[in-house]
């Protein structure tokens, strides 16, 4: 280290790092092509003709793509959220047009003949505490101001819920997939209990021992525990903002409610009219009419 050099603090090396334990994970051909079957119960084993295509330099709100490959004629975009990603449509048509982009930049999109395209597929794996349904879908179209039953824009997000009991079948398909909750779920499960770096650390230590992603936990232990220790960091950072920002909404909800209850019985006062607040202190329905008279 020179003099001048400062030391690098953990999670500087994070912000830096482009990985996350999902993309390091499924970064290779095989599990990639094991989690395209589960997807899309399919059973292909030659991973030799699946091409990467994942943008390192895709940033929308700072967050990178996750995985993005082409196989079998369609580009495959996949994300995996801890939080419900209802801008996710949103990001994964910057995504398609940024690997279009890339892709036809030296073909002529002027021309006559037509430019055949892969079809894109967009999927999501959801493992945040918030509870949803096993399987969803997002449209772009749900953002629109004006909503129309035939938007001329549309793109739809598959949300699939990778949480214990759902979607069983797509992790019996994908193992690395199943294995990958069964570490999360550990370190959620020991992160209650102890600090969270000695969470991460038992549980990278305990899946070992018990055969799960074994190899890769291995060869990539230092790296894993590291981004682990970032990432439900970071989930529990959003989780309390969030946890504010509904106290928050709450308190401002009460104050304005406060300030209307406060009006109304000024103008029932002026109006000689304390029978009506009587009445309204009792009944909420008729406390919502008298707001509705005096327009408050």
């Amino acid at each position: 280290m020179k003099k001048d050099e400062k030391p690098v603090q953990e999670k500087d090396v994070q912000k830096k790092y482009k990985d996350t334990v999902f993309r390091m994970l499924f970064g290779k051909e095989e599990r990639a092509l094991s989690l395209y079957n589960g997807v899309n119960g399919t059973d292909y084993k030659d991973a030799s003709s699946l091409k990467f295509n994942t943008l390192e330099n895709a940033v929308f709100m700072n967050v990178k793509n996750d995985l993005s490959f082409v196989f079998a004629s369609s580009v495959n975009l996949y994300e995996h959220q801890s939080t419900v990603p209802v801008n996710m449509p949103l990001r994964d048509l910057f995504y398609i047009a940024d690997v279009w982009q890339k892709e036809f930049m030296d073909k002529s999109i002027y021309s006559n003949k037509r430019t055949v395209m892969p079809n894109p597929n967009f999927v999501v794996f959801y493992n945040g505490v918030r509870v949803l349904p096993e399987q969803m879908e997002m449209k772009l179209s749900d953002s629109y101001l004006i909503q129309t039953d035939e938007p001329s824009l549309e793109l739809k997000v598959k949300v699939l819920n990778i949480n214990s009991g759902m979607n069983e079948e797509l992790k019996e398909m994908c193992p690395e997939l199943k294995q990958y909750m069964q570490y999360i779920d550990k370190v959620r499960k020991y992160s209650e209990e102890m600090e969270l770096k000695d969470a991460v650390i038992k549980a990278v230590e305990e899946c070992i021992r018990e055969n799960i992603l074994r190899d890769f936990l291995m060869e990539q232990k230092s790296e894993v525990v590291k981004m682990s220790i970032y990432e439900f960091d970071e989930e529990r950072e959003m989780a309390i903002i969030r946890a504010d920002e509904r106290e928050l909404g709450r308190e401002e909800g009460r104050e304005e409610e406060q300030h209307r209850i406060t009006v109304l019985y000024k103008c029932l006062l002026k109006d000689n009219r304390m029978e009506d607040w009587d009445k309204a202190i009792e009944d909420s329905t008729y406390c919502g009419k008298l707001y509705e008279e005096y327009s408050i």
